[in-house]
């Protein structure tokens, strides 16, 4: 059906004709989304009028709301590209088994390669593309907090695909379902609630580095973009102790309005997704989708959206039996995986080509420290893993299986997964001081600050999506304790647990590099050469782009190896044994 102003205000009027009123809710909805437009529309202007060398951010407590405002809409738009990449990616490298070969390592990759290595090709490009104007350095930031959010929405995205029930597959077939229809109605439900909890890592794991996208730091240069992230750098770095408890205030406050306002009633909705085979789960609400359900305009436009979707599948219903194998894609699909899988690898290897001429200026000895360094991380990383597991497991579980804790803590883990890690450091540095502990020992908990709720969220997404009808058989058979830990919740969550090790191994990587590279106060920077995120780190500081590529090619071929040899591995194993869908 065409797009038609006069369908949507023909069926706005029908819900208002039943009411004569227009309710409060519709005032409110009606002036929120006018206020939000015109935010975004100030917010444009003001990156395209405003001037590239315009650094100053403002440290006035007043500009505290509209601060924050730009750096939530910076989040949202990054969530939006990610969440197209991973549609695209992870169901690209889950049904072209030949492109899967490469697009899996090459994620296992960028997953884990820091946000300053690609910051520095970014600035260059874009800032002096969009010249004069701040345009520039809004998209390097906006890419750059994609590169925090698109990588274990894409794991989970493309796990899901591999681990979608046998009889659902079966029945999309015996239907005859086309390569969308089983998309639409078979892969893309069974997925959504790993996906909407990934999401919210995904936003949470955005604002880690926000400090680095919008206070960047390039040898000499150093850009500034107004936000709450920059806001923080500038007024702790003055010792303004009010604008910094102030600025704290205002992202928590950002943090649970986005989990009230957006997540929380998306978890509501995707209940409707889970797998279930009988037996009865406590249902979830949410107070803002309830009030939006109240709304005749919302309703109307639902209403309107429905006709289209209806209309548009009845157009697609088939009149006729279709004789070839539905469950093959159509040649032009074939054709566009083929030319992207193409297009892919000229670009690698046009890439591995400059690379090689940027490396050849690395002196030899360099590489020795790189690979002492690059050990010294790995076995930070490691530990990260086995601290964060030991209590996020239970943890995860707790919150997950209990519809109760879940509505109560959510808000909680999403504020303190999304707060920038960089700014508990000085709190922890502070202590581990008094304590006597070592800068080496004290950077695996600042990794594990970041990368923790990696593994917590994909382990209360496991949790949740268990089948109530098993949890009821548990009960019946009495088993209890840790002989229902081992038989019934590991299996279950196992294939979750594995993608929170893989994302939150990459996560501690990529957070190596503040991890690894301190200065607070009298706190000295780690020595260079004990961490290859120190490594990257200073070269960033220095503008050793020669140094940087190759300390981040270094960390590459140690997260390839590590994956190819145990991740792959333990995914195998969630496939064949400890999933509950084969």
């Amino acid at each position: 059906m065409p797009f038609s102003f006069r369908r949507i205000w023909g069926e706005a009027t029908a819900v208002v004709d039943k009411s004569r009123k227009i309710g409060w809710v519709d005032v409110l909805v009606v002036v929120g989304l006018a206020g939000l437009f015109f935010a975004v529309i100030s917010m444009a202007q003001g990156a395209v009028h405003r001037p590239l060398e315009n650094q100053e951010i403002d440290t006035s407590v007043w500009v505290l709301p509209w601060y924050t405002f730009q750096s939530l809409m910076r989040g949202l738009v990054a969530y939006l590209l990610s969440l197209g990449f991973t549609l695209v990616y992870g169901y690209w490298a889950a049904k072209d088994h030949v492109a899967e070969r490469v697009l899996i390592p090459l994620l296992d990759i960028l997953q884990s390669i820091p946000v300053l290595s690609f910051m520095p090709i970014l600035l260059v490009a874009l800032a002096g593309l969009f010249a004069p104007s701040s345009l520039g350095l809004e998209l390097v930031a906006i890419i750059m907090i994609f590169t925090g959010q698109a990588w274990n929405m894409t794991f989970s995205f493309y796990h899901s695909l591999r681990a979608v029930p046998q009889d659902q597959q079966e029945v999309a077939t015996m239907y005859r379902f086309t390569w969308w229809q089983r998309f639409r109605w078979v892969e893309l439900p069974f997925s959504t609630m790993g996906l909407v909890w990934n999401s919210m890592m995904s936003m949470a794991g955005g604002w880690f580095f926000l400090i680095a996208c919008e206070a960047m730091d390039l040898g000499e240069e150093h850009p500034r973009l107004p936000g709450i992230g920059s806001y923080m750098k500038e007024v702790s770095g003055k010792g303004l102790l009010l604008p910094q408890l102030l600025a704290t205030a205002a992202m928590i406050t950002m943090i649970v309005l986005l989990d009230q306002l957006l997540w929380r009633p998306v978890v509501v909705w995707a209940q409707k997704f889970r797998v279930e085979e009988g037996g009865s789960q406590e249902a979830m609400t949410s107070w803002f989708l309830n009030w939006l359900q109240r709304s005749r305009l919302v309703a109307a436009v639902w209403r309107w959206l429905g006709h289209v979707r209806r209309e548009t599948t009845a157009k697609s219903v088939p009149t006729q039996i279709v004789l070839h194998d539905p469950t093959r894609p159509s040649p032009w699909i074939v054709r566009i995986s083929f030319l992207g899988f193409a297009v892919l690898i000229c670009g690698l290897a046009y890439g591995a080509w400059e690379l090689f001429w940027l490396l050849w200026k690395v002196p030899a000895g360099d590489w020795l420290v790189l690979a002492m360094a690059g050990g010294c991380t790995f076995g930070r990383v490691f530990l990260s893993l086995i601290f964060s597991t030991l209590w996020t497991l239970p943890a995860g579980l707790a919150i997950g299986l209990s519809p109760r804790l879940s509505r109560m803590l959510q808000p909680v883990v999403q504020v303190l997964a999304a707060y920038p890690a960089p700014l508990y450091f000085p709190f922890l540095v502070v202590g581990f001081k008094a304590l006597g502990i070592t800068l080496g020992w004290y950077s695996i908990v600042l990794m594990m600050v970041g990368t923790q709720w990696y593994i917590l969220f994909n382990i209360i997404a496991g949790s949740m999506a268990i089948p109530a009808d098993l949890k009821e058989a548990a009960v019946s058979y009495r088993i209890n304790g840790w002989q229902r830990f081992w038989r019934l919740y590991l299996p279950a969550i196992f294939p979750y647990l594995v993608t929170g090790w893989v994302t939150a191994a990459g996560g501690a990587w990529n957070a190596s590099i503040v991890c690894e590279y301190l200065t607070f106060g009298d706190v000295e920077q780690v020595p260079w050469g004990t961490g290859i995120g120190a490594i990257i780190a200073d070269s960033t500081a220095q503008g050793n782009f020669a140094l940087l590529a190759a300390a981040t090619l270094f960390l590459s071929a140690i997260v390839v190896v590590f994956n190819r040899t145990v991740w792959k591995r333990c995914y195998l194993l969630a496939e064949s044994r400890y999933s509950l869908n084969k």
